[in-house]
């Protein structure tokens, strides 16, 4: 028996596939080389916005063509969690339709073509299900399931619940699993990063490395620090900006691994209020400033909302303001999406579509230039390159799969770390020669 895992969205899903992947092995089963040679064909399905959902609901559509007439399509992830029975109703094609910790692989009822059934209690914990082998020199961590906050924009808590930390020994056993397969580096993620642990401390859950001591110090620096002497990298992604500590910066810059990837959203101060988020450009810039005196080359992503209800062309201003003085690296943009249950699904004032991607454009536009002028300031520099693939490695400066990479000699090694001299800038990626 063999089966195929199309995933779709954010790298949390990329992780659950994984760990889906496992159980299936274990199950007995292997993976196939293409849908069309899998006896289970499986959609892991992303819900964050409209253009999300409408790429997994045609994901499957060709998944459903693609499979042979005897397998089996099911369809899990965050769309099944949140739509469960109006997806299976909708999609035919589909044999299944299962959320978060249930069976992809319990036979439907004869008679009935897709399965309408009830919401049933999870089998399994995909959180912390074991994973397959890795096979690249990398990997992400799913160090924390939910999220506590309630920003205006984002449905995520509905479906995915409140946060969920994993505990300290469970996180600490999959690196050194993952370090034995081979990965060099480990990119840590959650849908609050930064939070992490406090959840567990609330509930009496809480574990010496994990528990929130009378300082009030971050169980995220300490499970920073202890992974650090585990692999040769550590990266965080997700860092809501107010959990941005002074420990954490410290602990991030010892890792080796400066890269901040700060959840900002925008820069206007109203306009975050709005969003029932925390900050302001002015706050922002300062927490940059600060990190940049202590590691002045450290790098920095964020990703950004346009087209918030109420946002005005002075919040316009105001973010492009902030984008020239803050110099980040790496940044995306992303058009508002009415989500249902969320604040903003029925908020007035809403932002007309053609003139939120008016304003997408314009700050592509601007951090594109800024993002290519740093990269053309690396050219002479010195980098400690991971080789991911032939040709193609990063240093601590570009997250894998989101940002651009170092184009080096072919006759590297996969998974060597590589002392270079960074030679010339193509856009977004570099090229290094070994020393």
């Amino acid at each position: 028996m063999r089966y195929w895992i199309e995933t779709l969205g954010c790298p949390k899903n990329l992780v659950d596939s994984e760990k889906l992947a496992g159980l299936l092995i274990a199950q007995g089963y292997a993976p196939a080389v293409a849908p069309e040679g899998a006896d289970l064909v499986v959609a892991n399905t992303c819900a964050f916005i409209e253009a999300a959902r409408a790429e997994s609901i045609e994901t499957v559509l060709d998944l459903a063509e693609r499979k042979r007439s005897d397998a089996r399509l099911v369809v899990t992830g965050c769309m099944a969690e949140r739509y469960g029975t109006e997806l299976a109703e909708a999609l035919p094609e589909v044999d299944r339709v299962v959320g978060f910790g249930q069976s992809l692989t319990d036979s439907s009822p004869a008679a009935t073509p897709v399965a309408l059934r009830p919401s049933v209690t999870s089998s399994f914990d995909l959180l912390n299900l074991p994973r397959p082998a890795a096979n690249a020199p990398w990997a992400y961590l799913k160090i924390a399931e939910g999220c506590d906050r309630r920003c205006g924009f984002c449905a995520i808590p509905s479906f995915r619940g409140d946060q969920r930390s994993r505990s300290s020994e469970d996180v600490l056993a999959e690196a050194r699993t993952l370090v034995a397969d081979g990965v060099k580096e480990i990119v840590l993620i959650a849908q609050d990063l930064a939070s992490w642990g406090h959840d567990r401390r609330r509930h009496d859950r809480g574990e010496p490395l994990e528990a929130l001591d009378h300082a009030h110090n971050q169980p995220l620096v300490e499970l920073t620090r202890a992974l650090a002497r585990e692999v040769d990298r550590v990266r965080l992604l997700y860092l809501y900006p107010s959990g941005l500590t002074e420990e954490l910066i410290g602990a991030i810059i010892e890792t080796g691994v400066a890269y901040f990837d700060l959840s900002l959203q925008h820069a206007s101060r109203p306009l975050l209020r709005a969003m029932r988020r925390w900050g302001d450009g002015a706050r922002f810039l300062e927490r940059i400033a600060r990190i940049r005196a202590a590691e002045p080359e450290a790098a920095f992503r964020s990703s950004f909302i346009v087209g918030y209800p109420g946002e005005t062309e002075d919040d316009q201003r105001v973010l492009l303001d902030f984008l020239d003085e803050a110099q980040l690296d790496w940044a995306g943009f992303f058009t508002f999406s009415p989500e249902l249950g969320t604040h903003a699904y029925d908020l007035d004032e809403t932002v007309n579509s053609e003139l939120a991607l008016e304003r997408l454009r314009e700050l592509s536009e601007r951090q594109d230039a800024i993002t290519a002028a740093r990269r053309d300031r690396l050219v002479g520099t010195r980098a400690k390159v991971l080789v991911d693939r032939i040709g193609i490695g990063r240093s601590y400066r570009e997250c894998p799969e989101i940002d651009g990479v170092i184009i080096v000699d072919s006759s590297l090694s996969v998974g060597s770390m590589v002392d270079c001299d960074i030679t010339a800038s193509r856009g977004v990626d570099l090229v290094a020669v070994a020393r």
